[in-house]
């Protein structure tokens, strides 16, 4: 009782999460315990689209097809294989017609059409042993996969003469959940073991390295709650779950590593353990907050994009930064209160060290990495700038496209079916460009408008009009891929061409054109978001004006690299095979907004800690480079460490067999490793040291603004003598 009486004499926020440590963490534990109960089976609810701008023209022509011409826009496929004897044949004919007959029975599946029943060339393989089935599976996406789910035990297999194999943009969905569903728990195996191995190499005590750990699973947990609330709203992707789990682990092992390290340290330098709580909260705690704000603000950026894919990026996003931060702040003090000395329990670095005092060895070699780099700046600067430019000159050849079943394995079911359709077919049905015209007609006005998209150029063949009512439809078949290049230009040009009736585009590649230029108009006002956001929190945190600007250059500097490899591995296809993915020759039009905002809020997070720890020790000492030598040497090895437990837990992602997700965790896990690595421990203080004192100016009225509304991780004015006296020894491994 003694502990929590001092900690309620160590300021409001340690009053507050202290008070009542037994009940805090109880209560903890009841929370968890209903998130678990909440958030089973989100990703049941989840959905595995999402790259469409709803508001675009292709989305309005998209869903007026699918309404009047449910024919018109095939997403089920299934593959016919009569093997020698050949689709023709009598015996297979009458099987494929029952077969049609039986999906066109079931409810849900409208605008069902077969090679039998057309004799259209397109459905027929050149081969003439295969044969498709098209149709449409009405409702959204989780109704869509609820109806495949039941519709394919009846009719997948062998039937008769011929077996059915099911591909189409569905069934492609339908696989990318159940990939994604089992890869997640794959990746949580590999990273939860590592990460404790890692913690214990860090902190030594055991104790302290589950720490960590449990204030991830309540983030997590937490994040499923909120995500599965989510779904009853709006659509919610399934690829967001990675990130739950990533982030999850992630921030909550820097955030609470940053805040045990803290507290550690004031215990070896004398104070008990409630007012080492008290110190903690006032100086790791800010900068955890202000972290956690960061990194909030970069993912929320994602909040200005109309594709649900990456909104629920951020829906998670956001979500599992706070849960993190708040049970490193509430929770995690609360158990250190009661852990008190027992904290460094069960040190199992003793198996392999004979000596049982801290060692000091990683800090002095952080400190003489820090002098080395000051001594050469100039060098270090333009040495790491060049190298970082160097290595992202690959994504100057980006080209963006668009998801199929390439995503897949090879050997997934449906990507066979697609594979074997783009080999073995003339064409693939639901891959064509198709122009909706609404509004009253003549057939010869019909006919002049279809000549004249024919005679564009890349048409290979214009067909219809289809007609109902005042609505019509025409189908091209273009050159290349369905959202290649090609098809992308002929969108537009075929946009531009005037007719006597409304017209709109609908098809893979005008969905790609819309997206592209969603993302285009809107990401100035992401990109405007997130830099002025960093640039006012971290003056709040510094009083800085050069700080702020350092900060966010030096954090797009350090993203360089993964760009340059997603473009270099994903889009060209070196390591291809070594990876296990198939190169499309294109990166998805999202990815790298989405991996920009994830990999700039990590790479704030790890400045954050540095600049935060860096301004306390010079206003210690107000000895610049000291301060910067200082800063390093006691965030170098808190700051590696985390990253490298990061970088494990995306790679970890980045086991996954769905390229997308393979592409994000490897991706980020790079980004990471190069900002803790090359930026924070190279770049930084190369730079500082060339700013010198100039660093910490600000002119006068942003000192006052400062003064009266930003926080410092320095010591309070209300804050007893004794603790604002000395500076705290580094523990061990830390």
């Amino acid at each position: 009782m003694s502990e929590v009486k001092n900690a309620q004499s160590g300021g409001g926020w340690a009053r507050l999460v202290t008070a009542r440590p037994r009940l805090s963490l109880l209560l903890a534990l009841v929370v968890t315990a209903l998130a678990v109960f909440a958030g089973s089976g989100v990703a049941d609810r989840m959905g595995s689209g999402g790259w469409e701008d709803p508001q675009a023209r292709s989305t309005y022509a998209t869903e007026a097809l699918e309404r009047e011409f449910p024919a018109s826009q095939p997403n089920l496929l299934l593959l016919l294989d009569a093997g020698p004897t050949g689709v023709d044949a009598p015996a297979v004919a009458a099987e494929a017609e029952r077969i049609t007959a039986r999906l066109a029975a079931e409810e849900g599946i409208t605008g069902v059409g077969s090679y039998w029943q057309t004799r259209s060339p397109a459905l027929r393989s050149k081969d003439g042993r295969q044969a498709l089935i098209a149709a449409r599976v009405q409702g959204d996406e989780t109704t869509r996969i609820e109806i495949l789910d039941r519709i394919t035990p009846r009719l997948r297999g062998t039937q008769g003469p011929v077996e059915v194999s099911f591909g189409g943009r569905v069934a492609v969905q339908r696989e990318i959940t159940t990939t994604i569903q089992e890869d997640l728990l794959t990746a949580e195996l590999i990273a939860l073991p590592i990460t404790l191995i890692l913690l214990v190499l860090v902190f030594g005590s055991a104790i302290a390295a589950l720490l960590p750990l449990a204030v991830g699973i309540v983030a997590i947990l937490g994040t499923n709650a909120v995500l599965r609330g989510l779904t009853e709203l709006t659509d919610v992707s399934i690829f967001a779950q990675n990130l739950t789990t990533a982030l999850g682990l992630g921030l909550a092992i820097d955030y609470a590593l940053f805040i045990v390290r803290r507290f550690r340290e004031e215990l070896a330098a004398g104070h008990d353990p409630a007012k080492a709580v008290a110190i903690t909260l006032r100086t790791a705690g800010r900068t955890v907050l202000f972290s956690a704000l960061t990194v909030a603000v970069a993912l929320s950026a994602m909040l200005f994009f109309p594709m649900y894919f990456l909104r629920s990026f951020a829906y998670a996003g956001v979500a599992v930064v706070l849960l993190a931060a708040g049970a490193a702040l509430i929770l995690l003090p609360a158990a250190l209160v009661l852990l008190g000395d027992r904290v460094n329990a069960f040190d199992l670095r003793r198996l392999w060290r004979r000596d049982k005092e801290p060692s000091t060895d990683q800090s002095r070699g952080w400190a003489r990495t820090a002098a080395l780099v000051m001594r050469r700046a100039p060098l270090f600067a333009v040495a790491t700038t060049a190298g970082l430019l160097l290595l992202g000159l690959p994504f100057l050849g980006v080209r963006f496209g668009t998801v199929d079943d390439r995503q897949l394995p090879a050997t997934a079911p449906s990507h066979l079916v697609q594979q074997q359709i783009r080999d073995a077919f003339p064409s693939n049905p639901g891959a064509e460009i198709l122009v909706l015209a609404e509004g009253a007609a003549t057939a010869e006005e019909y006919t002049t408008y279809r000549e004249r998209i024919a005679q564009l150029p890349g048409v290979l063949r214009a067909d219809g009009p289809v007609r109902s009512g005042e609505y019509a439809y025409f189908t091209l078949r273009a050159q290349g891929e369905a959202a290649g290049e090609q098809a992308r230009e002929l969108v537009g040009q075929v946009r531009q061409i005037e007719a006597p009736f409304e017209t709109a585009v609908a098809g893979q590649a005008a969905v790609l054109v819309d997206a592209q230029d969603a993302i285009a108009e809107q990401l100035p006002r992401a990109a405007a978001l997130i830099a002025v956001a960093t640039l006012l929190l971290v003056f709040l945190m510094t009083g800085s004006v050069l700080i702020p600007l350092q900060a966010v250059l030096l954090n797009a500097l350090s993203l360089t690299a993964m760009f340059g490899a997603v473009v270099w591995v994903f889009q060209e296809g070196h390591l291809s095979g070594l990876l296990g993915f198939t190169a499309t020759g294109d990166i998805e039009t999202t990815l790298p907004v989405l991996m920009f905002c994830i990999a700039f809020g990590l790479s704030m997070d790890y400045g954050v800690f540095l600049i935060s720890r860096i301004k306390e020790e010079y206003e210690k000492s107000a000895d610049h480079e000291g301060a910067v030598q200082a800063g390093l040497a006691r965030t170098g090895g808190l700051i590696t460490a985390a990253a490298v437990i990061l970088a494990v837990v995306m790679v970890g992602i980045g086991t996954s067999r769905v390229t997308n997700t393979k592409m994000l965790g490897l991706g980020i896990a790079l980004a990471v490793l190069m900002d803790a690595m090359v930026v924070r421990s190279l770049l930084v203080p190369a730079v500082m040291k060339l700013t010198g004192a100039a660093t910490w100016w600000a002119p006068g009225p942003l000192r006052r603004l400062h003064a009266r509304f930003g926080l410092s991780e320095g010591p309070s004015a209300s804050e007893p003598q004794e603790l604002q006296d000395g500076a705290p020894k580094v523990p061990a491994g830390v």
